[in-house]
């Protein structure tokens, strides 16, 4: 090699570069190129030296991101000159650890076209084998105890590579070129199905798990991320035997369908759920359900929307394949704990409930339910972010000057822990409302921690005393503490997941959050940025009688509304006579104020019209009356309730002016359909109204719609076009969630964004 025309470069390549094929990938290209050198991994992501002609390196580094891998996300690649060396040829050289960790974990994956076709191929060696991977699919984060990502450093440590596989793993021809899952029936996991006490079961373990799906027994599957429990989707016997084991009355199941067509059969997938649907992600999508679904009713209960996922793993793929029919899959749990992925835990938990387990000795180092998602306007509007988007982080324009970590709220729990760009956010937590969750939210925090290495200097809460992620940032020792409002931290989130600093208009709407006057808002017109808010609108508040069972029993918020709106002289409703015995005491309660704080919750006001249109008097889970409101509505229906604006601050008489209208078309004898539709759209155009309002007193022209009610897409569709059409640029969120699981990501921002203010 001609020295004189000769140069080597130091590369350094950040991002999602580890567990994806992308040390192969250099490998490759470096001889394509004709270079030599070598490339490996550290706790910054993968370096590269490379040596050769100048304009072969200069094409090199500019294919380093645009050939990069289908599951790599390259953030940066920066080059520094060195000195030529003259050592021939191109190597994968030993992974180095160290400190100051910055590397990123890759999701899971769903299984890649070649693993499935090497799956169906009896003449390969991996024929039906339910653990097959390679560089570009299989299990990432739930299996990583450490970085730099390499076989040691996951729970596939415990199984040592076969020669075969051995060879496989270092043959750079090979896709299975360094993937640190690589495995096969002679060297990986096994799969094994026992009863519910533990007694092994004879005979291939797929093949007795399909024939007892297909007797209508409960199966516990261990998955990527967790337990799950599994019977067949159209064995009504079997949903329900289910739901009584695991204690959830009513909340909807997801289906899995062997694959897109089978999907097609269960419910209407737009061109856009497409790829959503059959991507690498493989979340479960809320599609329309088709009339003719082979489900059972109680699958999902009064709900014209159906949670399906396709098979994520080469088990699921098996398994599906071989049953011919969509399963119900949901997480393995008790109603309200975390889902189970420890072994000795699931038959500890799940024994009462499943008949058997179809398991595996691949143990799963953290824990992630499956993603949920529904279609907007050709995007993904996240409802639960886990398996398949954790941990890739959510990128910022602005620099975290310091760590920080944000705790989150109470349901739906998230934490975020963020550093330079970079927000981690959590996988699904859930409620914190018990010592499991609550184990699961500290224990995550500090694996979090150690793998991107953020020592937080900077914790980030919710106002609220009683919450128990405020609970637990208070108990930090030595270090700041940020309280965020709510709503603020929701509008955040939504101008974080978009990149923009604000300042907006914000609307929050959402179930309940501690307000900065010590009371519980819910219907919020902020004007906001990063570091602050103002509240200039705000439906006005009524009591909620009985504080949490006002919750649980909707019926007591439509008695608060109509009392409001019409003292002692009630018209004629069904909801007063199905509750007259009660309903005295109940209006008592809410004058009198005790255990009645008064909130402006739009959450709180569906509950009152969903109670009012006989769908819902009581609820077992959160949101379900609101749900069912939303599904009631009439889609043919275009007409909204007119709202009249009265006072100063917008949206104050927007509730009562809405539950008059609806009290008004009841008493008419309109279908409750007509009136489901006439009060969303109502509000929503009360929401433009009120937006025009403040542009004119602000001149702000962007609107930022976040909180758990803008999950409801017939709202979110009336309100954005609404304000299109009046010339505002709606934000609405995309990466993450507008309910209460986007709340840590929006704490860590404004944390952030006070201390660059000063």
């Amino acid at each position: 090699m001609d020295q004189v025309s000769v140069a080597r470069l130091h590369v350094r390549v950040e991002g999602i570069v580890q567990g994806v094929g992308f040390r192969p990938f250099v490998h490759a290209l470096a001889a394509e190129h004709r270079l030599a050198g070598f490339v490996g991994n550290d706790t910054g992501g993968v370096f590269v030296e490379i040596e050769g002609a100048g304009p072969r390196l200069a094409a090199f580094v500019a294919d380093l991101r645009r050939r990069a891998p289908a599951l790599a996300q390259v953030e940066r690649v920066t080059t520094e000159p060195v000195v030529p060396t003259g050592q021939p040829g191109f190597v994968i050289v030993t992974s180095v650890t160290g400190a100051g960790r910055t590397a990123l974990i890759s999701p899971d994956t769903a299984t890649c076209p070649d693993c499935l076709a090497e799956l169906s191929d009896p003449a390969d060696r991996r024929h039906g084998y339910p653990f097959t991977n390679c560089t570009n699919c299989g299990p990432r984060f739930t299996i990583v105890t450490d970085v730099p990502y390499d076989r040691r450093a996951t729970t596939m440590a415990a199984f040592p590579l076969c020669p075969d596989c051995a060879a496989e793993y270092a043959d750079p021809t090979n896709r299975r070129f360094h993937a640190e899952p690589v495995c096969c029936p002679a060297c990986g996991p096994t799969l094994r199905l026992v009863t519910a006490g533990g007694d092994p079961v004879p005979g291939p373990p797929l093949d007795g798990a399909v024939r007892w799906l297909r007797d209508g027994r409960v199966v516990a599957l261990k998955g990527l991320g967790g337990y799950h429990l599994a019977v067949r989707a159209d064995d009504e016997q079997a949903v329900a035997t289910l739901r009584a084991r695991k204690h959830r009355e009513e909340k909807p199941f997801a289906v899995m369908a062997a694959d897109l067509p089978a999907a097609r059969a269960l419910v209407d997938v737009a061109p856009a759920a497409v790829p959503v649907l059959t991507g690498a992600r493989r979340p479960v999508v809320l599609l329309p359900r088709r009339p003719d679904a082979p489900v059972a009713a109680s699958v999902a209960p009064d709900n014209r929307d159906l949670g399906v996922m396709l098979p994520y793993t080469p088990l699921h793929q098996l398994l599906l394949g071989r049953l011919g029919m969509p399963i119900v899959l949901t997480s393995g749990n008790v109603s309200d704990e975390p889902i189970v992925h420890r072994d000795d835990d699931a038959r500890a938990r799940l024994a009462g409930i499943a008949d058997g387990f179809l398991t595996h000795d691949r143990r799963i180092h953290v824990r992630a339910d499956d993603s949920v998602v529904r279609v907007f306007r050709g995007r993904e509007l996240p409802v639960r972010r886990s398996r398949g988007y954790v941990p890739a982080p959510v990128t910022v324009p602005w620099r975290f000057d310091r760590p920080v970590l944000a705790c989150g709220a109470e349901l739906k729990n998230t934490f975020c822990l963020a550093k330079g760009r970079r927000a981690f956010l959590s996988h699904h937590i859930g409620d914190l409302e018990n010592y499991e969750t609550l184990r699961a939210f500290t224990d995550g925090i500090e694996h979090f921690g150690r793998l991107f290495d953020i020592r937080p200097q900077v914790v980030a809460h919710d106002l609220h005393p009683e919450y128990l992620s405020t609970k637990y940032a208070l108990r930090r020792e030595g270090i700041e503490l940020v309280g965020v409002q709510h709503h603020h931290a929701h509008i955040a989130a939504c101008l974080a997941d978009n990149g923009e600093p604000g300042p907006v208009l914000g609307v929050a709407f959402d179930g309940l959050g501690y307000g900065s006057d010590g009371t519980l808002w819910g219907g919020e017109l902020l004007v906001a940025d990063l570091a602050g808010f103002q509240r200039v609108g705000h439906l006005d508040a009524v009591p909620l009688p009985g504080g949490p069972a006002a919750i649980r029993e909707p019926w007591r918020m439509a008695a608060a509304y109509l009392d409001a709106l019409y003292g002692d002289a009630l018209p004629d409703l069904p909801v007063l006579r199905r509750h007259e015995r009660r309903w005295p005491a109940v209006v008592a309660l809410a004058r009198s104020g005790l255990n009645s704080p008064r909130t402006s919750s739009v959450g709180r006001l569906f509950d009152a019209v969903s109670a009012l249109l006989d769908l819902r008097d009581h609820v077992s889970y959160e949101g379900q009356a609101a749900i069912a409101l939303e599904q009631r509505a009439d889609r043919d229906e275009r007409g909204g309730y007119r709202v009249e604006a009265s006072g100063p601050v917008p949206l104050a008489d927007v509730g009562r002016q809405l539950v008059g209208h609806v009290v008004d078309d009841l008493l008419a004898g309109v279908d409750p359909g007509r009136i489901a539709a006439r009060f969303h759209y109502g509000l929503a155009d009360a929401v433009v109204r009120a937006a025009a309002a403040a542009r004119d007193s602000t001149g702000l022209t962007s609107v930022a719609l976040s909180g758990g009610v803008f999950q409801n897409v017939l709202l979110l569709d009336r309100v954005v076009s609404g304000l299109e059409a009046t010339g505002f640029r709606p934000l609405v969120h995309s990466r993450v969630p507008p309910n209460d699981a986007g709340i840590s990501l929006g704490q860590a921002v404004v944390a952030a964004a006070r201390h660059a203010a000063g």
